[in-house]
């Protein structure tokens, strides 16, 4: 390329030849020392103030010109065009920059905003802010681990060691910020299905090698892997989870035992009420959880800084309080020794791995717990402006956190919504907040383990119900019924499928069935047909896949009956044709032409101007249009040297058939033309002005430099 290297510039009119054009050339050097001090930052402070950056314009000879927020003016456009600024806010370049400074200024941009987000100064910790969020985070863990120990079919003092372990391990590790984790409300079903079947012991075994199944997917980088699924599986799945939390804790409420599945909990609701009503301790523990519900949705709405208090903590104060009352006998947690509830996995449960039904038990605790705790670490990114969620880490430290917990025979950990979002409200900053959570639960544990005694079961069973019913969020079916109905329909499966039969299998239901919806949707195809004197012409856009196979056929069939001696089929407007549909279309053309009909087939690609070539159409009506160029009747498309359907591979970014990428594209600028492998295309005139911003550093000064040459 011709032209002088003027600090990221190339005129393309050689050296300058006058005082005049070099004045003029050193303007637009210094414009450039400007434009890069802009974009980088160095005055951008100063420029977002709208004080303005000086710059030199172009318009004319080197007059002095300002653009709009402080933009250098015309620092992208030849001489005599008018000088574009940003728009206040705008994130796009100035409408006539071209292709290259257009994807420097985007390109620009990204890296400012990158080197913003790293350089941004760490979140500063108050002290006093980190132990208040965290005993705010501990009153919201307390009940909860309980509730959900109880409702997993555990001792309460396991749900304990579980939020301890979130606190101590988890919140310590790497990966999240202000997240906080412990026993999950979404497990418990899934926990109780396990305990009934394979027993507390082997509990500690499943728990185990599922954190070392989520370090492995962590340290394999598959964090972000889970992110891949679809909103409405997550939405199902949710809500799968919810409905049978619900329906379980019922039972618990009125001080009575539920009765297994989901299906024979729902079963059994008439009966429950019966016997509630004609029993007053049932009706007095009934009550309190009612109140606890009722709690629960409306503590928010409560003027002044009380509101503060967590609902769960207001409704526990009640039940206890109820429950000291002369003449009431409801069920209360039974708390022994925190250690002695310690049951490290044995010989004898490490055997039990041979069983298949272990080993998916934990390939389903995986999942669900990775899948939970990432989901809930999108959504808590959310909620704060602080640092982002580092998901492969995260993954790690709840993995580090199972292992822990699976190794002392606890609950599964995961990151739960309800004490991380009372986190982020609390104001905290760091993870002090979330590992001073776990030390207030063990203290608590092992200091005043007699207080937990005097909890009714009523209340937490409460605290649950609410919990499912968050989990459940019915808004959200008529939300997605208005978005979109397939992925209702996705969502609605998922749910059904959960509560019928398993969280697994409703998974893998929901999966197939998004990915189902996703590929139909995605062949989505219009073929017209119709008929134009002697030709019989066949038109396809769209998708063209396997599952409108069909279709394809139907209508090729049809143009080969309408008994035209010329058929033309134009797939020009086809963005996908998979194997079986190219196929099926080059088969039928060959058999066609076998025939002695002609076959004008136009295969997808980026379009050519054909007007040259218009006699040669009309003369050879049998032939492929490949990419945009011809491929006759006879030759292979995919042979050396011609085209293939897919595209050119020589094809430049300005979709030039033919032009080496690789080559100088203005070799030749001095003849008008431009030319690779033969293809000619036009020039600027004279008069246009090239520009190409160099990202190097450049010397103060480089513009008199310049301007002295």
């Amino acid at each position: 390329m011709s032209g002088t290297h003027a600090r990221g510039r190339y005129p393309a009119h050689g050296k300058p030849s006058s005082r005049a054009e070099r004045a003029e050339r050193a303007a637009q050097a210094a414009q450039a020392v400007q434009a890069e001090q802009f974009l980088y930052g160095t005055q951008g402070t100063q420029a977002a103030q709208g004080q303005g950056v000086q710059g030199q314009g172009v318009q004319g000879q080197g007059t002095q010109g300002q653009g709009a927020q402080g933009f250098p003016q015309g620092f992208t456009q030849g001489p005599g065009h008018p000088a574009h600024g940003p728009e206040p806010g705008a994130s796009e370049p100035p409408p006539n920059t071209g292709p290259l400074m257009s994807g420097f200024l985007k390109g620009g941009s990204a890296r400012s905003s990158k080197a913003g987000k790293s350089s941004k100064s760490a979140p500063k910790s108050d002290l006093a802010t980190e132990i208040t969020a965290s005993l705010v985070v501990f009153l919201v863990a307390l009940p909860l681990c309980i509730g959900v120990a109880v409702a997993s079919g555990v001792s309460a003092e396991l749900g304990i060691i579980s939020g301890v372990i979130g606190g101590l391990v988890v919140g310590a590790a790497r990966g999240s910020t202000l997240q906080v984790s412990g026993p999950a409300a979404g497990l418990a079903a899934l926990v109780a299905e396990t305990v009934l079947e394979f027993g507390v012991a082997m509990l500690g075994v499943i728990v185990l090698f599922s954190g070392i199944l989520q370090i492995a997917l962590g340290l394999l980088r598959m964090g972000r892997f889970f992110q891949a699924i679809s909103l409405a599986v997550v939405q199902g799945m949710l809500a799968g989870i919810g409905l049978p939390l619900m329906f379980s804790q019922v039972y618990p409420m009125s001080d009575a035992k539920a009765p297994g599945t989901p299906i024979e909990n729902v079963a059994g609701l008439p009966g429950l009420i019966a016997d509630t009503a004609t029993n007053p301790q049932a009706l007095i523990a009934a009550g309190l959880g009612i109140v606890t519900i009722v709690l629960s949705f409306l503590w928010k709405k409560v003027p002044g800084p009380v509101k503060k208090v967590p609902a769960a903590l207001v409704a526990v104060g009640i039940g206890i309080a109820v429950a000291s009352l002369p003449g009431v006998n409801i069920k209360t947690l039974q708390v022994g020794n925190l250690l002695a509830s310690v049951d490290v996995p044995g010989a004898e449960q490490f055997a039990g791995l041979a069983d298949p039904g272990i080993i998916t038990a934990i390939l389903t605790f995986t999942v669900i717990a990775s899948a939970e705790s990432l989901f809930t670490a999108a959504a808590v990114d959310r909620m704060h402006s602080g640092p982002r969620t580092r998901y492969n880490p995260e993954l790690i430290a709840q993995g580090a956190g199972n292992t822990v917990a699976g190794f002392l025979g606890a609950l599964p950990i995961t990151a739960v919504v309800a004490r991380s979002s009372a986190n982020v409200q609390a104001g905290a900053k760091t993870k002090l907040s979330r590992v001073l959570h776990g030390v207030w639960l063990l203290a608590f544990a092992l200091l005043l383990p007699q207080v937990l005694a005097l909890i009714p079961i009523s209340v937490l069973a409460g605290v649950l119900v609410h919990s499912g019913w968050k989990l459940f969020a019915p808004e959200e079916f008529p939300k997605m019924w208005r978005q979109d109905r397939g992925e209702f329909g996705v969502m609605t499966l998922t749910t059904v499928v959960i509560f019928a039969t398993a969280l697994l299998e409703g998974v893998l239901f929901g999966l197939a069935a998004g990915i189902v919806l996703a590929a139909v949707r995605m062949s989505q195809t219009v073929i017209k047909q119709h008929i134009e004197e002697d030709t019989a012409k066949v038109v396809m856009a769209g998708n063209a896949t396997f599952l409108r196979l069909p279709q394809v056929i139907e209508a090729l069939e049809a143009a080969a009956e309408a008994g035209k001696p010329r058929i033309r089929l134009d797939l020009t407007g086809v963005t996908h044709l998979d194997h079986a549909c190219r196929n099926q279309v080059e088969e039928f053309t060959a058999q066609q032409r076998g025939l002695g009909l002609r076959v004008e087939l136009l295969m997808p690609g980026p379009a050519k101007s054909l007007s040259s070539k218009g006699a040669e159409d009309r003369e050879n009506p049998d032939r492929d249009v490949y990419a945009g160029k011809d491929v006759y009747a006879g030759k292979d498309p995919y042979a050396a040297g011609n085209s293939y359907s897919g595209g050119d591979p020589f094809q430049d970014h300005n979709g030039y058939p033919g032009q080496d990428p690789f080559a100088d594209p203005w070799a030749n600028q001095g003849t008008g033309r431009a030319t690779g492998h033969g293809m000619d295309r036009p020039m600027p005139g004279p008069t246009a002005e090239w520009f190409y911003l160099d990202t190097r550093p450049m010397p103060d000064d480089y513009a008199d430099q310049y301007a002295s040459r």
